[in-house]
């Protein structure tokens, strides 16, 4: 892991009495790729404007390499940031939206020409420089908010939401091209999404949050491989989450069945929450089940079927790569892998933090 670069430590936020963030402690490294995930009103975005310097915490410090600033203006900061929007000025051509900051700064003319040339070429638009903005595409002028924000060199760069309004393949397209251009700067992003599959797909590091509290702290594996609650388990993909008993370790009993496991360290006959992700269970023969069930329903998403099963008074979801029978009597098997157990919330106070 690289050296810290920037740390926000016990932060709290409020709005008109609503509190936003609340004790919130978080530290992003050097040429980290992280993304704050969430969703709508947990705190992401406050937290990415609190590091921009466009909002100013309660209470708490935000250090960068070891200096405090948090009160420092925004421009006098080392971070750009790109809006949702994307902020390009209509009035002006693709040239003079990426020089704008430059100029400011009163960089020379042959300066700002080589920083336009190299900026378009990172994000390829080269030979752009003349076009009007209001002639491009949402990708192309999301590339030029990006082109933008990087030739003022930054040591972080803060994306809130940039892909949102842009349709599907232009979105995944962009997802990919966020990480080369990432990749060839070498510098850090902070970036801002309620989607799952763009914080999985891009981060080196996933900060889950709901309601002002951070969730989880992990890789994209680690937090949907192995959720640390019921609200990221469900929040990051499908998931069945049941309760369950802790018998022993390495022993859940689950729907009035003990099964196998392979966790350890929770206690004896201890409530829990159990995960298993729809892709991790087996549909088997009648005779040979965990849990014996009905096919309810079956849906077909293009690359899998999502199938219902109502077994064990719980409906599992399942998904499969072939499809089944509706009405079906069948099996359902779970490896002890693929079972995670969760403990539930100690205080009334935690279990509000992980309610979505």
């Amino acid at each position: 892991m690289d050296k810290e670069l920037l740390k926000l430590e016990h932060i709290n936020k409020s709005y008109d009495g609503n509190q936003i963030l609340e004790g919130l402690d978080l530290t992003i490294h050097e040429n980290e790729f992280l993304t704050l995930l969430g969703p709508s009103g947990c705190g992401k975005t406050t937290t990415l404007r609190l590091i921009g310097g466009f909002e100013l915490p309660d209470s708490g410090r935000i250090l960068f390499d070891g200096r405090d600033i948090t009160r420092l203006r925004p421009e006098k900061r080392p971070v750009n940031t790109v809006f949702q929007k994307y902020s390009l000025f209509s009035h002006m051509d693709v040239a003079d939206n990426i020089a704008f900051g430059l100029k400011l700064k009163g960089k020379s003319k042959s300066y700002i020409r080589d920083k336009i040339q190299y900026a378009l070429k990172l994000v390829n638009l080269d030979g752009y420089e003349h076009a009007s903005v209001t002639q491009l595409s949402g990708g192309q002028q999301q590339r030029i908010a990006i082109a933008r924000a990087v030739v003022n060199e930054p040591k972080v760069l803060l994306l809130d939401e940039p892909l949102s309004a842009l349709d599907l393949k232009l979105r995944q397209s962009m997802q990919r091209e966020l990480v080369k251009i990432k990749k060839e700067l070498d510098i850090t992003f902070v970036f801002v999404t309620h989607d799952q599959q763009e914080a999985l797909s891009m981060s080196d590091t996933v900060v889950v949050m709901n309601q002002g509290w951070i969730q989880q702290i992990g890789t994209p594996e680690s937090v949907y491989n192995e959720p640390e609650n019921a609200f990221v388990a469900d929040f990051i993909g499908d998931s069945n989450i049941i309760d369950g008993t802790m018998v022993r370790d390495k022993l859940v009993h689950l729907l009035g069945q003990d099964i196998p496991c392979i966790n350890t360290g929770f206690g004896e006959n201890v409530p829990v929450d159990v995960q298993i992700r729809p892709e991790d269970i087996q549909i088997c023969e009648p005779e040979d089940w965990q849990f014996r069930g009905v096919i309810r329903q079956v849906v077909f998403k293009g690359t899998v079927y999502d199938i219902t099963i109502e077994a064990g008074g719980f409906r599992w979801l399942v998904q499969t790569i072939t499809g089944h029978e509706q009405g079906r009597e069948v099996g359902l098997r779970l490896a002890a892998a693929n079972i995670q157990i969760m403990a539930k919330p100690a205080s009334e106070d935690e279990e509000a933090a992980t309610d979505e």
